[in-house]
């Protein structure tokens, strides 16, 4: 340490342009460190999504679900594997420990995938989805304006809004939510296939075969040669009007001679409503794994920017949740901390020191070290978050503590007169410096050493605390150096003049301080006596505070989760939404906007039923609040909640809710989760537990997943009847899917735009039990004649 004292001291040139590097390479890194809210808490972890339109849970858990998760069984470095089965859509979720590359956790599922695929039921869609996090979430905007209905404003979003936000760097993908997505309907009348004898098949086959644009090469034509491409791809309604179905007597029989073709929607297993003024549009930006949320959401804004020059007139896309905001109020808080930190020891130095000069000699150790700390966090390829930057801030105090025992020592050196004009004034402060270097080593090492153990720390613990130890660590290591090597060459500039007085504040606290001490010393058994009582006091009180596991940080916006009877449907299911949109506009003056999702996304990345909403609540900032807090608010919304019959909710902020879920694969502090073969026993004993927990002290939205009361209509098919008639049990499966979900036939291709071209029949529950199938021969039956409902 002294030959380190001595080259700084003796090289004090070399040393400021060491400063200047340092605090370049700091603001450097700080500017690139990715900067986020909250921690990156999320393991390594893999998402698969499937879609099965019309498919019950129970055949999805049973002919998707089931093999997926066999297949998966056994990928090295696997923690977890959950899965969840409802409606035309299963979600599955596996962790690998930590460290493992996500890259290679992604091939290894789908190399498993490929393998299985092609074993799996025809019709479905989906695969591994995108690279993001349960905290990818981060902006949240709906297309609004120029009267556009639901549909144009679904097509902006789709194919203007999207494939734009999707360059963006740090964006995995945006999440389209809400709306009508176009297609092109085929809807057959039985009777019209009937009457000229066609069949479902050929109607199908002809849909099929007649929407392809092809090459069919290359001719020579003279000199130059043609590029032969042959155009039968559909484009317009009339195209699939026209499509020949089968020729009777020389006269062909097209689509429509035999069905209605129309502009319709895709089969909604969701949507959004906003301020009880009906359904909405809206996008949800979800950024790729490790990216820089500020950064991302910067980006996000500009292209929204560019892109909205050409929405049409009066089009908008109006944001209601930006993570960029609690991002700058997070950093915010910190850094006001550490600024207010700064001052108050600046201060307390002057105070202490006596010295403007001493005192700014030590406080310049405190910037200095933080840009230390930002260059290790850029190395370390650390994120700056409300628990790193907390440790800096944690840390403030500790890091002037070796400048000011070096200063100090320094002043005191440099105030024997004798000593200090014998000797070089460079080797009066070499002098002192070394003479405590040892000491001041040895008790920073001592408190790095007690933040050490946070960096064993595994999990979940390990990623929200392992930053903040880090961070301490980083900075206690950088006051280190720093108070060995620059704060000496800064002191041989500043101090000049030492006065050999002690300073005021000092000495009259040692006058108070002496006599205390004598007293302690005389009376040392009453002391003892004493700090035992306070121990035990302080035990007592310490049993008697509530613990957990870290405090609930206020993300500003509220989230309240409604659940409704299973057996609703999406009409009624988004008239009970606005209906509650309405009682919190009304009766809660501190809400400004309320945006409630219902059922499953796009993506499917939230596999929420229709009787699940997510109802969003946008607050009006704390200055315009009628209530004194958050607390206060959550109740006056609670009781606004209870008005509305037949729902049950519970309350949560956006951050929380995707934590609780990607730890617990369900929403809420404490989850119960039953076992067993028998659905109907475990609902019961579910209901009996929730009232259990409503009456624990503490607890409160307590509610059981509802998973009965869900109506079904069973057919039951005939396989003897269907044989007879020259059917089989596929081939009215299909035709069942065809008249109620619709059967996807392809696309139309317009543009860029992709359009899906759909078979689908009229058929509601008063109708059902005359549908007509058709046989290979041209003929009917109803549906009775094969099946029992």
């Amino acid at each position: 340490m002294a030959g380190l004292i001595r080259f700084a001291l003796s090289q004090r040139l070399l040393m400021m342009i060491a400063v200047l590097l340092l605090a370049g390479g700091g603001y450097y890194a700080f500017k690139h460190i990715p900067i986020d809210a909250f921690p990156e808490v999320s393991p390594t972890q893999v998402k698969i999504i499937v879609k099965a339109p019309g498919m019950t849970p129970e055949e999805v858990e049973a002919r998707i679900t089931a093999p997926i998760e066999v297949e998966l069984l056994g990928i090295p470095h696997q923690t977890m594997l959950r899965s969840i089965a409802k409606y035309a859509l299963t979600d599955i979720t596996v962790d690998f420990t930590e460290g493992t590359d996500i890259y290679w956790a992604r091939q290894q599922i789908a190399e498993r995938l490929n393998t299985l695929w092609s074993s799996l039921p025809g019709g479905i869609e989906g695969g591994i989805a995108p690279m993001t996090t349960p905290l990818g979430e981060m902006y949240m905007f709906s297309v609004e304006g120029g009267g556009l209905n639901l549909m144009e404003r679904r097509d902006l979003l789709d194919w203007v809004i999207r494939p734009a936000l999707r360059t963006v760097p740090g964006v995995a993908d945006v999440n389209s939510l809400g709306g009508l997505v176009r297609s092109f309907e085929v809807i057959p009348d039985n009777t019209r296939l009937s009457a000229r004898g066609i069949s479902m098949d050929k109607l199908i086959q002809a849909l099929q075969s007649n929407n392809r644009n092809d090459g069919a090469g290359r001719l020579s034509d003279g000199e130059e040669a043609l590029i032969v491409r042959a155009e039968g791809r559909i484009k317009t309604l009339d195209d699939v009007r026209i499509i020949v179905v089968d020729n009777k007597n020389g006269i062909p029989v097209t689509v429509g001679d035999i069905a209605d073709v129309k502009t319709g929607a895709l089969t909604r297993y969701g949507a959004v409503s906003k301020n009880g003024e009906g359904e909405a549009v809206t996008g949800l930006v979800l950024s790729l794994r490790g990216a820089n949320a500020r950064e991302t959401i910067a980006g996000i804004e500009q292209k929204l920017a560019e892109i909205s020059k050409s929405f049409p007139d009066g089009v908008a896309a109006k944001v209601f949740y930006n993570r960029g905001n609690l991002v700058d109020k997070a950093v915010d808080t910190v850094l006001h901390a550490l600024l207010e930190a700064i001052a108050l020891v600046l201060v307390l130095l002057l105070l202490f020191l006596g010295n403007l000069r001493a005192a700014l000699v030590v406080a310049l150790a405190l910037p200095l070290a933080a840009l230390f700390t930002f260059i290790l966090m850029h190395a370390m390829e650390m994120s700056a978050n409300l628990m790193s930057l907390g440790g800096l801030a944690i840390a403030i105090g500790m890091l002037v503590d070796a400048a000011v025992v070096v200063t100090e020592n320094m002043i005191t050196h440099l105030a024997h007169t004798k000593t200090a004009r014998r000797l070089p004034r460079l080797h009066v402060i070499y002098r002192a410096t070394s003479e405590v270097a040892v000491s001041v080593t040895s008790g920073i090492l001592i408190i790095i050493i007690v933040f050490l153990p946070l960096l064993t720390l595994q999990g979940l613990e390990g990623k929200l605390f392992t930053p903040v130890a880090l961070t301490i660590v980083f900075a206690l290591s950088g006051s280190l150096v720093l108070s060995l090597t620059v704060i000496p060459v800064i002191a041989s500039y500043l101090l000049k003049e030492v006065s050999h007085e002690e300073p005021w504040l000092p000495r009259h606290l040692q006058a108070l301080y002496r006599p205390a001490l004598a007293w302690c010393l005389d009376n040392s058994k009453k002391v003892f006596v004493g700090a035992g009582v306070l121990l035990a006091l302080t035990a007592a009180v310490f049993m008697q505070i509530g613990s957990t596991f870290m405090p609930t940080m206020d993300e500003g916006d509220i989230i309240v989760q409604l659940e409704k009877l299973p057996s609703i449907t999406l009409e009624q299911s988004v008239a009970l939404d606005g209906q509650v949109q309405k009682n919190l506009l009304k009766n809660i003056p501190e809400i400004a906007t309320v945006v409630s999702r219902v059922g499953s996304d796009e993506l499917g990345l939230d596999p929420m039923g229709l009787n699940e909403t997510d109802t969003f609540l946008v607050l009006k900032p704390k200055a315009q609040w009628h209530t004194p807090d958050k607390a206060h608010l959550v109740e006056d919304i609670r009781k606004v909640m209870m008005q509305t019959p037949g729902i049950a909710f519970g309350f949560t902020q956006p951050i929380e809710m995707r934590v609780s879920e990607m730890l617990t694969g369900t929403r809420g502090d404490v989850a119960v989760k039953l076992f067993g073969p028998d659905l109907a026993v475990l609902n019961e004993k579910a209901g009996e537990i929730a009232e259990i927990l409503k009456h624990i002290s503490g607890s409160s939205d307590v509610f059981a997943k509802q998973n009965e009361g869900m109506q079904f209509l069973q057919l039951t098919i005939n396989k003897t009847a269907a044989g007879r008639l020259g059917l089989d049990s596929d081939s009215i499966e299909t035709l069942l899917r065809a008249q109620v979900e619709g059967l996807n036939l392809g696309i139309v291709q317009q543009g860029i735009k992709r359009t899906p071209l759909l078979l689908r029949g009229n058929s509601n529950t008063s109708n059902f039990d005359n549908l007509q199938i058709t046989l290979p021969n041209g003929g009917h039956v109803p549906v009775t004649a094969v099946a029992k409902l």
